[in-house]
């Protein structure tokens, strides 16, 4: 969409760390919360969106990414860590509450909002990544793995292993992230993706074609490489290693709803649909989060959401609201 307004970029003071945001519009405060491995201009065109519509947009750049601080230490990036530094964007924002939105690992961060401080929410929404209610089993036991491969987030937990792949050629595996996970990929089935050989990196024999999807041009790859040469991937991969960490801190919160009016939206050819317990999850998502009020399937879409379809996130975002009392 056109507009006459423009994205500003500024850092502000948030939770301990020196955080980047991306603001732009006037009004009710809706924070949008990218995921792996992107930043803050992942929600361009929803911010641009959200502004034209009467909200103020802000997308940081998350813990580890970009123009924001990233802690070496792994156990600076549990989900209490992540939530804490979106509270204190609204408190440097001077904000009392927000909607929270994210996307791919953003969603678990703005559903622990709505769980952990449902005063400051106002609504929450979750693209491709639902929320996933603790379970009695520690998550790595859970995760596939025998002797010739293993599920990829376990090969993320290795450190070392991940970064020194990733970061050999930024560009490269951003260009073959976005590809191998769109729904242009003809062959993104879930184990062909997800699961890495034992020995081998998560992109060997995987690579993007010639000629990429129309939503990835140059430019935008400029963006994403110029954001991920500042830190490398080692905040981003920390994220994964506190999985285990994360399921032990919030054991307190087993069994608890999220209340708050909610949003959940996921492409029909997202990886992510194809993991195991998802066809029983998503159907049964009002059960943990009765205040669900908008669930999207969007065919043919891949896990980049609201990078590949763009005009559906934006009316649902704004659907929902436009749906809120407050």
């Amino acid at each position: 969409m056109t507009t006459s307004q423009q994205i500003r970029l500024r850092h502000v003071q948030a939770n301990g760390i020196r955080m980047q945001i991306a603001e732009v519009g006037a009004g009710p405060l809706v924070v949008l919360c990218h995921g792996f491995p992107e930043c803050w201009y992942s929600w361009r065109q929803q911010m641009l969106f959200l502004a034209e519509a009467g909200y103020h947009a802000v997308a940081p750049d998350m813990r580890g990414y970009g123009g924001t601080d990233a802690p070496a230490e792994i156990d600076q990036y549990t989900i209490f860590h992540l939530v804490g530094d979106v509270m204190g964007l609204l408190d440097a924002l001077k904000a009392p509450r927000a909607v929270i939105i994210g996307h791919d690992w953003g969603a678990p961060v703005a559903w622990h909002c709505a769980l952990l401080r449902p005063d400051r929410v106002r609504a929450v929404a979750g693209l491709s990544v639902p929320y996933f209610p603790r379970t009695p089993t520690r998550p790595s036991t859970a995760m596939p793995r025998n002797e010739a491969e293993e599920f990829y987030q376990l090969y993320f937990c290795q450190e070392g292993q991940a970064e020194a792949e990733f970061d050999h050629d930024i560009r490269q595996s951003l260009r073959d992230l976005s590809y191998l996970w769109s729904g242009d990929n003809p062959d993104n089935t879930a184990r062909h993706l997800s699961m890495v050989q034992i020995g081998s990196g998560m992109l060997r024999g995987r690579t993007a074609p010639a000629a990429m999807p129309a939503w990835v041009s140059d430019a935008d790859l400029d963006v994403y490489v110029s954001a991920m040469q500042q830190h490398g991937f080692r905040g981003p991969l920390n994220w994964y290693r506190n999985i285990d960490r994360n399921w032990e801190l919030t054991a307190a919160w087993s069994g608890a709803q999220i209340r708050v009016p909610a949003l959940y939206m996921v492409g029909e050819r997202d990886v992510l649909m194809h993991f195991k317990g998802m066809d029983r999850l998503v159907p049964a998502l009002e059960k943990v989060i009765p205040n669900l009020r908008t669930k999207h399937i969007v065919p043919g879409c891949g896990h980049w959401i609201q990078r590949e379809r763009p005009r559906e996130v934006n009316d649902a975002i704004l659907a929902l609201l436009q749906s809120l009392d407050d």
